[in-house]
Formats: C-alpha cells, sequence, structure tokens
C-alpha cells in the first residue's frame, strides 16, 4: 500500500454529495493511498482503525465460514465506504476486507471520521443513505444465492464487478469467483463458459471481457436491475 497525492476533489460518490464545505474539511484529514490487489486492509475481528473511501479501487466483503470456506458478501467501491461498522459503534468486524481491484482509495482514521459525525449532519445523513443500501443489498443477495441459477449469478457478479472496475476488461481467476459465490470451481467453469459459448463474455487465463453487457444483463437474475434501480431511488435519480 502506497501514499500518493491527494486530489482537489473527492472521485468518490459519497464524499462528493456532501456541501463543499464538509468535503474540503473531511478531505483535508485524508490521506490518499494506492492499493494493490490482494491487500488484505483488515482480518475478521481484527480493530478497524482506518475507514476507506475508495476513489478507483474496489474492495470485497469477504466471510469467513464454519467449514474453513469464504463467501463474499459486499463489494465496495466509488459509491461508498469501507468500515460502516465504525459509524454503527463497532470496532471491529467479521468481515475480511480485501482488495479486489488496484487503484486509489481516501483513508481516515476512525476517531476523526467519528469526530466528523458528531459535527456534520450531511456525512451522517449520506451515510446512513449508504448503510441501508447495503443492508438492502445483503438481503437482495441473500435471495440470490438462494433462489437463482448459477449462471444468472455469475453474469450479475460479472456486471458488478465491470461496474466497479469501470472498463470492459477485468482481471478474475475462476478460483475467485467460485469463492464469491460460494460454489465448486466446476460450477463456476461450466456457468462461464456457458455465458463464452452464447458471446456474451470472453475469459482467458484470468481476463474477462464483456463482449456483450446488454446480452450479459439479459442472462443475469433480476437482483442486479433491483440493485442498480435502488441506489438510484436512494439518490433521487
Amino acid at each position: 500500500m502506497l501514499l500518493a497525492t491527494l486530489p482537489p476533489a473527492a472521485d468518490n460518490r459519497l464524499l462528493a454529495a456532501l456541501p463543499t464545505s464538509d468535503r474540503r474539511r473531511i478531505l483535508a484529514r485524508c490521506e490518499m493511498v494506492e492499493l494493490a490487489v490482494t491487500d488484505v486492509l483488515y482480518g475478521s475481528w481484527e480493530p478497524l482503525d482506518c475507514i476507506y473511501f475508495p476513489t478507483s479501487s474496489y474492495i470485497s466483503l469477504i466471510m469467513p465460514t464454519a467449514d474453513s470456506g469464504t463467501f463474499e458478501v459486499g463489494l465496495v467501491g466509488r459509491e461508498g465506504m469501507l468500515g460502516i461498522a465504525v459509524v454503527l459503534g463497532a470496532s471491529v468486524s467479521p468481515n475480511c476486507a480485501v482488495v479486489q481491484g488496484s487503484g486509489s482509495a481516501l483513508r481516515i482514521g476512525a476517531a476523526p471520521l467519528r469526530r466528523e459525525l458528531r459535527s456534520s449532519e450531511a456525512l451522517r445523513g449520506e451515510i446512513d443513505r449508504y448503510v441501508h443500501m447495503r443492508l438492502s443489498q445483503l438481503a437482495q443477495a441473500a435471495i440470490c444465492a438462494h433462489f437463482h441459477l448459477l449462471e444468472a449469478r455469475l453474469a450479475r457478479r460479472l456486471l458488478t464487478t465491470q461496474d466497479h472496475a469501470r472498463a470492459d476488461t477485468f482481471s478474475v481467476t475462476q478460483e475467485v469467483l467460485a469463492a464469491k459465490l460460494g460454489v465448486r470451481r466446476v460450477g463456476v467453469t461450466k456457468a462461464a463458459g456457458s455465458l463464452q459459448r452464447r458471446g456474451l463474455i470472453h475469459y482467458s487465463r484470468g481476463d474477462i471481457t464483456v463482449l456483450d453487457r446488454r446480452g450479459l444483463m439479459a442472462a443475469s437474475c433480476g437482483c442486479y436491475k433491483v440493485d442498480r434501480e435502488f441506489y438510484d431511488r436512494l439518490h433521487g435519480r
């Protein structure tokens, strides 16, 4: 993890929604860091000393399972923040936070953020809306994992990753996808192969290219559209 020069304005939607005075004050308390793929920002039940506002990176929230496996319960990008447990009054979280997409993020200490929350109603309001969105996404993810076919779930996951990567091509291995979807690798291989034969994606050595986004959306379960619509409604779009 490397320190970088702080930009004049935040490329983070949560911070960008704040009044100028609040945003400038918070940015003055932040430092810009460069995150690399597989960086572990915090482990399960480790103290949450820092909060991250991604600007070009995106971070996977991983929950360990009883059988020593893992399951992805969220993906955090420039729309929000990593470390909502802190704003809810906790100092630890059962999740593990691992960088999935390299890039930059604004980092602020837990104590300074708590002080800002006490003095900025605007910041509290934006974070409360983000927490509400995350809880709704978790509920939707539970429905998706229980009721929908793997191929549709994979299509949804690839669309979400593309949104965060802001690129048609991004890196993700089948092993990682299997862990994130809570299935065996052979299942991901079969589902990805089907999407590739349909001309929706191209997969080669850990790199996935979305060839037909509209077709991939049609192949996805309705949960992807529900998540996008909820975000837009929450922000008055």
